[in-house]
């Protein structure tokens, strides 16, 4: 099995863009970046399979541009046979990975690395603040016996991860929200290998390429929409997330995310000067308040 390789250009446009993207677009079935561009009237073969490779600056075109589109509340159906509908995942970021279970390759290699990328960010963000959902885009074969032997056979045992799959019509309008391209092929599916990282209102954040990802690119944008990036409540809790967005920063050797106290310091001393010129002020407008009443009684 050979990976898609990324056009030089796309490559320059991954690194420059601000999305997670640091491993080439991958996908099951071999394709060279000098083939062709495909298109929706590509000759099909006598299976009815386009014979044409994907056109991987299209497939990045599009997955790029899902980036701030709301995804719809899908109702799927999980290994259990139960209705499992995206509105159940609403509240809390949710991170979408697109397999299908035949995949002799590259999914179950994505998942593999996807299982330490979550790993991680549970211990370093908490089991509870995101959910996973690996989602099959093969309704045809991908039945929920087939999902529950696909979990069982990768070892997904983290809390809060979940498998589904929709009707064909679900599975297709759902791909088309994520930005996901794919394209059935002579035993598989071609496709790019996309995680896609949804915020706590069901909007794509950021868009994680590739099947070996560093586990900082999958981390940061998490942390992104778990902490947020802006203060949306003077709550408690709200404020705690903002400090530790703030004053935490990765750290490449430990592979963890630290206090910052530079950063910590930092805003402390802005925090007690903001206190001290609000103290003085005070203090002021009172001294003047008093000789004001003073002059007025006298």
């Amino acid at each position: 099995m050979v990976r898609l390789t990324l056009p030089l250009f796309a490559a320059i446009a991954l690194l420059a863009a601000p999305v997670a993207a640091q491993e080439p677009v991958g996908a099951d079935h071999a394709a060279t970046a000098d083939a062709p561009a495909a298109t929706h009237e590509d000759t099909p073969d006598a299976h009815g399979h386009d014979t044409q490779p994907m056109d991987l600056a299209v497939a990045l075109a599009k997955s790029e541009a899902a980036i701030g589109q709301t995804i719809e509340d899908y109702t799927l159906i999980d290994a259990d046979g139960n209705a499992l509908t995206l509105a159940e995942f609403r509240g809390k970021p949710l991170v979408v990975s697109p397999i299908y279970a035949s995949c002799p390759d590259i999914c179950p290699t994505t998942t593999q690395h996807l299982i330490k990328a979550v790993s991680r960010a549970q211990k370093v963000f908490g089991p509870d603040r995101f959910a996973v959902l690996t989602v099959s885009f093969d309704p045809r074969r991908d039945k929920p016996p087939r999902l529950a032997a696909f979990m069982s056979e990768q070892g997904v045992d983290l809390h809060n991860w979940r498998i589904a799959v929709g009707d064909p019509a679900t599975t297709e309008k759902f791909m088309a929200d994520l930005g996901f391209s794919y394209r059935a092929g002579a035993g598989g599916f071609d496709h790019v290998t996309q995680t896609t990282i949804l915020d706590s209102d069901g909007r794509v954040h950021r868009q994680v390429y590739g099947d070996a990802f560093p586990i900082q690119i999958f981390l940061e944008p998490l942390k992104e929409v778990i902490f947020g990036t802006g203060l949306k409540s003077l709550s408690m809790s709200n404020l705690v997330d903002r400090i530790r967005f703030i004053c935490t920063v990765y750290d490449p050797g430990s592979g963890r995310y630290e206090i910052d106290y530079a950063i910590a310091f930092g805003i402390s001393i802005g925090g007690l000067s903001l206190l001290l010129t609000g103290f003085i002020i005070f203090r002021t407008w009172r001294h003047n308040r008093r000789l004001q009443d003073r002059l007025a009684r006298g």
